[in-house]
């Protein structure tokens, strides 16, 4: 369930998704977000049926409006779901009432190591002000699989531009921290997990790994 308690608000940082893309009523963006969410599941599907077992206890990292973390709870049952504190995302995270929600930091996540089979992490890696910091915390409390996605640049931004979205920011969607092409994400990705599938739904780059150790 949603925790209760107040917490204060998160200051200075873009949270959730600047594009409601799931409901976006734009004809190509909900397109785009539909072949991006049918291939994390294909990917998704893949690992649970992974001879050594399918995960039983699973996290999201930036789970923004919930639509994923659901889609989680839907296949494996057990799941958490963690974002930085905000009403907007508390007011989502009542239409997909089956994770268990809390407010966390994914540069200092509050679980123990290896309590979770499978960490999955989408359109976040990219707005943490510290990556590798992120990276590292999450696989530090992945078991066995991690799921990352990130969009694929300089194609994202390129696709801002034709559609003449943050020209001023040379395509660059406001809180877009960090950028990776298709071969330097799953470099990145691979220092903490043995790369076991990489996809490209355009304009994305999706990294399935096992972690290391």
């Amino acid at each position: 369930m949603v925790q209760d308690r107040a917490v204060p608000e998160t200051p200075d940082i873009v949270i959730g998704n600047t594009t409601l893309k799931y409901t976006a009523k734009n004809p190509a963006i909900r397109f785009l977000t539909e072949r991006w969410v049918a291939n994390l599941e294909r990917v998704i599907g893949q690992l649970a049926a992974d001879p050594q077992g399918g995960p039983t206890r699973v996290l999201e990292v930036g789970c923004g409006e919930g639509v994923i973390a659901d889609k989680l709870h839907q296949r494996f049952g057990e799941v958490v779901a963690v974002d930085l504190p905000d009403a907007g995302l508390r007011a989502w995270w009542r239409n997909y009432p089956g994770p268990g929600y809390l407010h966390a930091d994914a540069h200092r996540l509050p679980f123990d190591d290896d309590q979770f089979d499978l960490v999955v992490s989408v359109e976040v890696l990219e707005h943490l002000t510290d990556p590798e910091r992120g990276l590292r915390e999450m696989a530090r409390v992945a078991k066995r699989h991690v799921i990352f996605s990130v969009p694929r640049e300089p194609i994202f931004r390129g696709c801002n531009l034709i559609t003449g979205r943050y020209v001023s920011n040379l395509g660059n969607t406001p809180g877009h921290l960090n950028h990776w092409s298709k071969r330097s994400f799953t470099k990145f990705v691979g220092t903490v997990a043995n790369i076991r599938g990489v996809t490209t739904p355009f304009p994305w780059t999706t990294v399935w790994g096992t972690v290391r150790g």
